[in-house]
């Protein structure tokens, strides 16, 4: 992945929190929606993945409402990984794994990892590439268990429209960063779900007009 240390502030927001946690507003803010879906649609128990975890807020709030479930952290920036090894210590929790380095943009990234009972994807897909999405997506299906799970959770375009002021304001500080990146279509990204060998199960609305989609291998 090209690591893009240079994205609007609404997109990078995390602040310091004394040690080498990062607290990021905005996770605060969507973590109750996302934790009550992920309780409905998850596996009771079993291996789960997340990739691109961020700050590790999510993580630990989703391993402490899913007991049952082994959850395994991942980051592309050192400095988010260090983050969340901080909250998982801070929360003490066991059903954590140390976090684990992986570009899951990178061809070839499910190599030598293991298969995955649910796979989680927050917020990832506006800041990447459609060629990076494409890779992530082509390269999922082979860690995720067969009958096994994903959740795929953000801001997209409905029908390539941009639905709401926020949403057109957001994208275009995106894309006039990094003109490869922004929001993806909810079409195409259904497509690739479909060509990937993924069946879309549902597509939730959520709080703050993003979209979650519920898949399963």
């Amino acid at each position: 992945m090209v690591y893009r240390t240079k994205l609007p502030d609404m997109a990078s927001l995390a602040n310091a929190q004394g040690d080498a946690r990062l607290y990021a507003p905005s996770t605060e803010r969507n973590s109750v929606p996302i934790v009550k879906t992920i309780q409905r649609i998850a596996p009771k128990s079993g291996q789960a993945l997340e990739i691109a975890s961020g700050t590790g807020q999510h993580i630990v709030k989703l391993a402490l409402s899913l007991p049952n479930l082994s959850w395994l952290p991942s980051e592309v920036d050192e400095v988010r990984l260090k983050s969340i090894s901080a909250w998982i210590t801070a929360e003490c929790l066991p059903n954590i794994k140390p976090p684990l380095y992986l570009d899951a943009t990178e061809t070839g990234w499910a190599q030598n990892l293991p298969q995955f009972d649910f796979i989680l994807l927050v917020n990832l897909l506006h800041l990447i590439s459609w060629n990076e999405t494409e890779t992530l997506f082509n390269e999922l299906p082979k860690v995720l268990k067969k009958n096994g799970s994903a959740f795929v959770y953000g801001p997209f375009m409905r029908s390539g429209k941009l639905t709401s002021a926020g949403d057109q304001n957001f994208h275009s500080s995106l894309i006039q960063t990094d003109p490869d990146i922004g929001y993806k279509n909810d079409l195409d990204i259904l497509e690739l779900f479909a060509n990937s060998g993924l069946l879309h199960l549902q597509t939730v609305k959520m709080p703050a007009n993003n979209l979650a989609f519920v898949l399963k291998k």
